[in-house]
């Protein structure tokens, strides 16, 4: 069993993850699950800087392997924002709700063919002594909506909506969202490669 570290606090991303990575061959861990974690500060401008980052640091640290992820919304009125800064779009203290609020109002003089947006999740993989080993980049593409719909995920998912399923991300149920994520995208790159490095017998346990 490979031991690994996801280097997130966030448990939907844990859970995620957990169903899209082979449970016979991989025990996960989130950073929540572990005292004394790092606290990694994302000062880079692109999702590939913030993921290296969090997974080579994090990686020192623990003297573990460590998967880490950075993923946000780009939206093309807004010239790629909020970009890298997703998860604080609305400041220090945004929240997912003061998010898609301030999204909408930036929106809403955007006629709806000019709402074209992308998800993107980066993933880097670095092993226990800071080198990274794998790198893997997913995309999504849809447009952002006018309104809220649907209860499922997280984010702006309930506003990103994928055109040809003429659904929202927030209405799509797991196995659906598991085949067309960024994340998704981005695990099946990886996955062959990771999957490969496991079977070669490089495992911390």
């Amino acid at each position: 069993m490979f031991d690994l570290v996801l280097g997130t606090h966030n448990a939907k991303k844990l859970i995620e993850l957990r169903e899209l990575l082979p449970a016979d061959k991989v025990r996960l861990t989130s950073l929540a699950e572990i005292e004394g974690a790092l606290a990694v500060e994302e000062t880079g401008t692109t999702f590939l800087e913030n993921a290296r980052l969090k997974a080579v640091e994090q990686a020192r640290h623990l003297g573990r392997w460590v998967l880490a992820e950075d993923s946000g919304l780009s939206v093309d009125a807004l010239e790629g924002a909020p970009g890298v800064y997703s998860a604080r779009f609305s400041g220090p203290d945004a929240t997912d709700e003061r998010n898609n609020a301030l999204l909408l109002e930036k929106l809403a003089d955007v006629p709806a063919a000019r709402r074209g947006a992308h998800y993107t999740c980066q993933i880097c993989l670095s092993d226990p002594g800071g080198t990274v080993r794998l790198e893997a980049r997913g995309e999504c593409h849809g447009v952002i909506g006018s309104e809220e719909i649907g209860d499922n995920g997280f984010g702006y998912d309930p506003l990103f909506i994928v055109p040809e399923l003429h659904r929202s991300f927030g209405q799509l149920g797991p196995m659906v969202k598991q085949a067309i994520s960024h994340r998704a995208r981005a695990l099946r790159q990886f996955l062959p490669a990771f999957v490969a490095l496991v079977q070669q017998g490089e495992r911390v346990v």
